[in-house]
């Protein structure tokens, strides 16, 4: 108690000196809250909503209503930063409560005290009943209530959970608040260079003409998520497209609609503005605009002489169904320039704004590959016939919220998703036999990889990892439905009619993709593998919900009867070897040379070493059991620099059928580990860190562990707990590790998930 008296009394004088002279925000506070509180208090899923990546989302302070909830029957009102209000009051009057207010007495400073006063040893594990898991009561107390609440929660101070601040830290926080908590800075403004090209696509957004403006719209709401940027990212510089009441050249009035298809309600114009704030890497989700892709824009959509009276209207039917709303642009034109950056669309199925999945991830597998149909065998797009006979067939549910009729809409979407499936069968019965050429493989969007971590999940150009169990072949009608399901018309402030609606249809759109994909396979095959992807309870599931499969017609691939879809597996690997972007010797190592063949000789030493983890089942990797879902591992290297690798645990199912029970369709005895050179997680649940000359013994420790207690000696030995001195440090290098190999991708990791190993 002395010494803490002694080193509040230092601080206190400390903080005496610094008052004398300023603190700036921008200098010397944003620094901190990005090193020890973005990690948190980021998106939609900070605590009380306490956003602290920016001066605007410290000044709007905190909320008691959580974003995520699968219980309000009615949906939330939207509370975006630097979108639905504009100023402080404007946040007061939504709601939101100060936490700057009062100096030295603010929340803030509260908070800050009681982390110091409660902070956990160094080093160790936290208690196991404190509870730092996401779904942990939302505690987001006033002024007023604080003291009541620090009684209660004495371990709930900030930074929570976690090795807090450096002494020289709080003390320029504390000094900070003593001054009235003054912000200031400027939002990042566009080089010379960005003012030109953000000039010449607001022309293109903002033409006259009503064929021009139904591109424009199509074009907005495929991009209004994405995180722009010109010149290759040099500038460090973002931008987002809006919807403007103001025109190109002056200050942008964006106009918030809780969807990007809802009816502006006035005239306006689409706008390029910075974005604001620090760059958190589980939303951002980049996109490059350049001289060659607005070309690419004309040759796609203005090429062909096709022609509209009027631009829809923004009525529910129009959102329900695009492929309606937008049957005038060619259907060729808007799947391939979907196909052209295929990552990102599929990336926006599985970051941004949602930043917990699970209503979205549960529907998936926790390891699968996806590939495309080539557009000119797409029917939906070469039979003009069949494309406006199944157009109606393809509206989406969900925006009708209401919990009374949610049964009756529900029926409604899978009639019409099974009719169509029907219909699409009965088409491409009639049609040449799928072969190679019908796989499209226009550049290297076109395989991906989807690593699912139980509510969260990524995705990566190229074929990464061991050949999943299942498969996603994509059309246009496919994809299509996919993004605007979970995007477009996604409301993460919905309620749980809505939030059904949505994850109940994805779970039809991957069965769709399935599907789709068991064509490729011989025709005598086809129910044993969909077997394996829906066993036990699942095999009801497709009794009761999905329409049957085409098990007559004869696929063009000359795959073996007694395993094809390894087989298919082996020569796609072949085949689009020069679209693989991401070649994998260590999952799928075929010669003994399990290494990166451009590394270095030590980092090939380490990589050999490591792939004898990699691709293993737990019945090889008994540890497995013992691992998070994405496990970070750090290894320095001895001439200076370091590795990282994911260890991602891709957990079995029965199937991934029903919205309930997912632990009870667990097939642990299943699960798999893969290993990459990559940090292929926005959530790190764990991290080691390790020299070069101990990863033989980390890797034999992992291989002869047996027992939890085993796997605890691995952790004390090599694991960066929460409470780890260096936690801070080594928690960014991994952010840095990024932004070495891809800066453009670059931005803070988050933490919420991080695991008390």
């Amino acid at each position: 108690m002395a010494i803490r008296a002694l080193l509040t009394a230092v601080l206190l004088l400390l903080g005496g000196v610094l008052q004398a002279q300023p603190v700036s925000y921008s200098r010397d506070i944003q620094p901190i809250l990005t090193q020890k509180c973005v990690a948190c208090h980021a998106c939609y899923d900070a605590p009380c909503q306490l956003n602290l990546g920016s001066a605007t989302g410290i000044q709007r302070g905190a909320s008691p209503l959580p974003v995520y909830s699968a219980r309000r029957a009615e949906a939330q009102a939207t509370s975006r930063l630097f979108v639905d209000a504009q100023s402080e009051q404007g946040w007061r009057s939504r709601g939101f409560h100060s936490v700057l207010g009062g100096g030295d007495a603010a929340l803030v400073a509260r908070m800050l005290e009681l982390g110091r006063s409660h902070a956990p040893l160094p080093g160790s594990k936290l208690p196991e009943d404190l509870d730092i898991g996401i779904r942990r009561e939302n505690q987001c107390p006033r002024p007023d209530q604080f003291d009541d609440f620090a009684r209660k929660n004495p371990r709930a101070g900030m930074p929570f959970a976690v090795t807090g601040l450096t002494d020289g830290e709080y003390a320029t926080l504390r000094s900070w608040l003593v001054q009235g908590a003054p912000l200031d800075g400027q939002p990042p403004v566009a080089t010379a260079a960005e003012v030109v090209q953000v000039a010449d696509w607001e022309a293109l957004f903002n033409r006259p003409g009503a064929r021009e403006q139904l591109v424009a719209r199509w074009l907005y709401e495929h991009l209004f998520l994405a995180h722009l940027y010109f010149d290759r990212g040099s500038s460090g510089h973002f931008f987002e497209l809006v919807r403007s009441r103001t025109p190109p050249g002056e200050p942008v009035d964006v106009i918030a609609t809780r969807r990007p298809n809802d009816d502006p309600g006035t005239r306006f114009f689409y706008r390029l503005r910075p974005i604001q704030g620090v760059i958190v890497h589980k939303t951002h989700i980049t996109y490059a605009l350049s001289p060659r892709k607005l070309e690419r824009i004309e040759t796609l959509f203005f090429a062909e002489d096709w022609q509209v009276e009027a631009v829809p209207g923004y009525g529910p039917q129009r959102r329900a169904n695009p492929f309606a709303t937008f049957a005038a642009i060619p259907a060729q034109a808007r799947y391939q320039f979907m196909l052209d950056d295929a990552e990102y669309f599929v990336r926006t199925f599985i970051r941004g704004p949602v930043c917990r999945g699970q209503i979205a991830t549960e529907v998936i597998h926790d390891h699968f590959w996806t590939l495309f149909q080539a557009p000119a065998h797409d029917l939906y797009l070469t039979d003009a016939a069949y494309r406006e006979r199944v157009t109606p067939l393809l509206a989406l549910p969900g925006v009708q919220d209401s919990l009374a009729q949610l049964p009756l809409l529900w029926r409604e979407s899978k009639a019409n998703r099974n009719a169509y499936e029907a219909a699409r069968r009965e088409a491409y019965s009639h049609t040449p036999y799928p072969s190679w050429s019908h796989i499209w493989a226009g550049n290297d969007n076109a395989l991906l990889s989807i690593f699912r971590q139980l509510d969260s999940a990524s995705v990566r150009k190229g074929l990464i990892g061991a050949v999943p169990q299942t498969l996603w072949w994509l059309d246009f009608p496919l994809l299509e439905r996919t993004y605007y399901q979970l995007v477009v018309n996604f409301d993460v402030f919905g309620n749980v009619s809505h939030q059904a609606q949505t994850r109940l249809y994805f779970d039809l759109i991957r069965n769709g993709a399935e599907q789709n994909f068991l064509r490729l396979m011989p025709p005598e095959q086809r129910q044993a593998i969909l077997g394996d992807w829906y066993q036990d309870g699942g095999k009801l599931k497709l009794w009761l919900d999905y329409e049957g499969i085409d098990a007559g017609t004869p696929s063009g691939l000359r795959l073996p009867a007694d395993d094809p879809k390894a087989a298919f597996a082996e020569r796609l690997l072949e085949r689009y070897g020069s679209l693989n972007a991401r070649p994998d010797p260590l999952n799928r190592c075929r010669d003994a040379r399990c290494f990166r063949p451009q590394a270095s000789p030590a980092v090939q030493r380490i990589d050999q070493r490591l792939s004898a983890l990699a691709a293993r089942p737990l019945s090889q990797l008994p540890a497995i059991e013992y691992l998070p879902e994405a496990t970070l591992l750090r290894v320095e290297l001895d001439g200076g620099g370091r590795e990282v690798y994911s260890l991602l645990r891709n957990r079995a199912h029965s199937n991934v059928a029903f919205l309930l029970g997912e632990s009870l369709r667990y097939q642990p005895e299943k699960d798999t580990l893969t290993l990459y050179p990559e940090v292929l997680s926005s959530y790190p649940n764990f991290l080691f860190s390790l020299r070069e000359g101990e990863v033989n013994a980390f890797v034999a420790a992992l291989q002869q562990a047996r027992s939890a207690a085993d796997f605890e000696m691995i952790v004390r030995r090599w694991g960066v707990r929460r409470t780890h001195p260096q936690f801070w440090a080594l928690f960014h290098d991994l952010g840095e590790h990024i932004r070495e190999h891809e800066p453009v991708e670059a931005g803070v990791l988050d933490m919420n998930r991080y695991q008390n190993l």
